[in-house]
């Protein structure tokens, strides 16, 4: 009796890049979402993977031991092989994703590990990643070459078998990485061969990320530079000509928001567009729900207004929120339905980001308010019921449980019959954890970004009022208002009511902060660096 012969397991030896997570090649971003088994090194950890990797993958540890010390070498290359075998066992082909930090062939182990998996007739792929030796000098705004540029020295500074005689000429870019003790070494080491004191240092620490810090000092002062610096684990360090060109070049540590951080109270499915953009300009974010959208206690109504939908009941549907699109596709899919139930039904959406969901459904709306978008500028653009023209004259209007009777008050006075329908609830979050509400009431929040009034409110009612020196950001009039209801001074309001327009408000905020302080000579400072013990006043 034959049998079918088993798959043999694979290995992709994937760099994991310099530190940003967007720097990741595709090839590799591919390779996370089908392993099976992810074996990971010492600095892109579990929160590094987790948005790549599937629900069901297998998590292993080359970067530490049990006693939380570094693996050598010889220990990662074996327990790679024994994890492999493990995996080969479990699953029909396998594919185990060895992620290196930066490029797996820079001072990786890349060389043992491949053997290893040689040696033990294991099949494997090698995908480079983005040297953290070119990209982290170049985040910090230093070119390692230029017309002067001779040749550029890569080292890794626990290497006592380094020559530093062959990288003391001027023309030479030295590229050091290490830790605070072994850079030291290297500096002097590098110092004493005879490069020449007044070289310029430059040192950068979490490099490409938003936590990136640079440090820069004469090799005459190595030892003073680096205690400056203060900073604990590994940095790269660039050595040369090159480091001058930092105070035009530096674009990264630029940014009108880097290292602020931002509290986003929004549910996390709806958070995305706003965190990534904030990112692009350099923030961190911490996303705090405050509401929980859930099904309405009775869905008889809503059942009904569904199907009149599907037997020509209205004439118009009106979409007040993403969530609104939502909770319908939800209902279209449970009654077995799809977009082409719209047939001959017009539709309106409040603004872009409900049109969005709305097209990303594959319907396009009818109507979009080109000014205000909001409830108040839906009205407007709404056109009044003509006898003549509307066969039908009644408006299905799916909303959350909360939702103000201005759309349906003015609907109705210019014609319309209104079916106003609670497709969803929103019901108020659990409290955020207590080093969470600590942040925010005592000011460790650069920014806040509100998207709707309810967020404001709950916010507030789950977590307290943010600090006075922490920014208020408002998407539109109406959550101003309210913010300034709950006494807080609002300090920012998007001309757009859209999540993109709010982020780039604060950014442009963030701007004017800067100019101010180089206006006055003063050192640029964040937000939550200018905590005081006074509460936000709201403006009289």
């Amino acid at each position: 009796m034959s049998t079918t012969p088993k798959t043999p397991a694979v290995v992709a030896f994937v760099g994991s890049g310099p530190g940003d997570p967007s720097l990741l090649t595709v090839r590799a971003a591919d390779l996370l979402k089908r392993a099976d088994v992810v074996v990971l090194d010492q600095v892109a950890r579990e929160e590094f993977v987790a948005p790549f990797v599937g629900e069901g993958t297998e998590i292993v540890d080359a970067g530490h031991g049990e006693t939380g010390q570094a693996l050598t070498t010889a220990s990662r290359a074996k327990l790679l092989v024994r994890t492999v075998k493990a995996a080969a066992k479990a699953t029909d082909g396998a594919l185990v994703v060895r992620l290196m930090d930066g490029d797996p062939a820079t001072f990786n182990g890349l060389a043992e590990e491949a053997t290893a998996l040689h040696k033990a007739g294991i099949a494997f792929e090698i995908v480079p990643g983005v040297s953290a030796a070119s990209a982290v000098p170049t985040y910090a705004g230093i070119p390692l070459t230029h017309n002067g540029s001779r040749a550029v020295h890569v080292i890794s500074s626990s290497d006592n078998k380094v020559d530093y005689a062959a990288s003391s000429a001027d023309d030479t870019t030295v590229v050091l990485f290490g830790t605070d003790e072994t850079l030291r070494t290297s500096l002097v080491r590098l110092r004493d061969a005879g490069r020449s004191e007044q070289t310029s240092v430059a040192v950068t620490t979490s490099g490409t990320t938003i936590h990136q810090k640079t440090h820069t000092f004469a090799l005459e002062g190595a030892e003073a530079g680096l205690k400056a610096a203060g900073f604990t684990g590994s940095a790269v360090a660039v050595v040369g000509a090159p480091v001058a060109y930092r105070e035009t070049l530096s674009w990264w540590e630029t940014k009108p928001l880097f290292g602020w951080n931002v509290l986003v109270p929004r549910t996390k499915d709806q958070a995305g567009s706003m965190t990534s953009r904030l990112g692009d300009f350099g923030a961190s974010s911490d996303v705090v729900p405050t509401i929980s959208v859930e099904p309405p206690r009775t869905p008889q109504q809503m059942d009904r207004a569904i199907k009149g939908l599907v037997t020509g009941r209205y004439e118009w549907i009106g979409f007040t929120s993403q969530n609104a699109v939502k909770a319908v596709r939800e209902k279209f899919e449970e009654f077995g339905l799809d977009a082409r139930a719209f047939a001959g039904l017009k539709i309106a959406a409040v603004g872009g980001v409900t049109a969005d969901a709305l097209l990303a459904w594959g319907l396009r709306p009818d109507l979009v308010p080109e000014g205000e978008q909001s409830a108040r500028g839906l009205l407007e653009a709404w056109p009044d019921y003509d006898d003549l023209l509307d066969p039908i004259n009644r408006v299905f209007l799916p909303r959350a449980d909360i939702a103000t009777d201005t759309l349906v008050a003015g609907l109705q006075e210019i014609g319309w019959e209104v079916d106003d329908v609670t497709a969803y609830r929103t019901v108020r979050a659990a409290p955020p954890a207590p080093e969470v509400r600590e942040a925010i009431k005592s000011g460790k929040f650069d920014a806040v970004c509100f998207t709707s009034s309810s967020t404001v409110r709950n916010l507030v009612g789950i977590a307290g009022k943010p600090h006075a020196t922490t920014v208020v950001a408002c998407i539109g009039p109406a959550t101003a208002k309210t913010a300034e209801e709950h006494g807080l001074r609002v300090d920012v309001m998007a001309p757009e009511p859209s999540a993109e327009a709010l982020v780039d408000a604060l950014a442009d905020f963030g701007r004017s902060l800067a100019l101010s302080a180089a206006e006055t000579g003063e050192e640029v400072r964040r937000p939550s660096q200018r905590r005081s013990t006074s509460r936000r006043k709201a403006k009289a």
